[in-house]
């Protein structure tokens, strides 16, 4: 084999490579590439130190009354995103959520992928939670998140005419992987900024210790905490392609 062909082989594979690789990336992170994508909110448009902490509840109680009793001592409101399947198993600890001041959203009945299911399994999903919450609570909710953040085109557009925000987060604790204490804290305190929305879990194994010290240094630093539906707009917005909620 020469030396020319041989180049055209080495070209020929390096372009294969780097075809690949922005396939990936599109894949990953086309949902702030292509700004003709449906988004849910990740964050707020504002410049006032202010954020919001959510947790997804999926299993068990867990930690939950530990966070409670955490988000109590230092006066800090949060929304709760319930699966339907949860607060039948525990309404007691849902009451108690709702009985503290916080807030409560829909995070689907069974916890499904809302990309491979029917508009109408999309509404039955929520309207059955939707239901359950005002059975426990006494209210409903316009606030949705999708199980594991898991989303396209359809799917927001099919939630959206059913009156919801669709809310996700831009700054993600993972603490569902348990990589311990400091990562997780270090992680959150790096990607906060004005208008973001925190997430964590209920069931997170160092939630409890990594909760009071995110929310002591932020109020160091002048951060104020609201919850979801406080933080966002509720009207005359328009959300960019990285996710953020602007006002218009």
């Amino acid at each position: 084999m020469n030396s020319k062909v041989i180049k055209k082989v080495v070209i020929a594979i390096c372009l294969l490579v780097i075809s690949m690789i922005a396939s990936l990336f599109l894949d990953n992170k086309g949902v702030f590439l292509n700004k003709n994508k449906k988004l849910p909110i990740y964050s707020v448009g504002i410049e006032e130190k202010k954020v919001s902490i959510t947790f997804d509840v999926n299993w068990g109680d867990n930690n939950t009354i530990k966070i409670l009793d955490i988000l109590d001592k230092y006066n800090v409101k949060a929304t709760f995103f319930l699966i339907g399947n949860w607060i039948e198993d525990f309404p007691k600890e849902v009451e108690e959520i709702a009985k503290r001041g916080h807030e409560i959203g829909n995070h689907s009945n069974t916890h499904p992928d809302m990309t491979k299911i029917t508009k109408e399994k999309i509404i039955h999903e929520l309207s059955i939670t939707d239901g359950k919450i005002l059975k426990v609570t006494g209210k409903s909710t316009k606030l949705f998140r999708f199980p594991s953040g898991s989303y396209n085109d359809f799917s927001v557009e099919a939630v959206n005419s059913l009156g919801y925000y669709c809310i996700q987060w831009d700054v993600d604790s993972i603490d569902w992987k348990a990589e311990g204490e400091e990562k997780e804290y270090d992680r959150v305190m790096k990607n906060t900024k004005p208008g973001s929305i925190l997430l964590f879990h209920n069931d997170g194994k160092y939630t409890p210790k990594t909760l009071p010290r995110i929310i002591e240094d932020l109020k160091s630093k002048g951060y104020e905490f609201e919850t979801v539906g406080n933080l966002i707009y509720k009207e005359n917005f328009h959300i960019n392609h990285e996710g953020r909620q602007v006002k218009q």
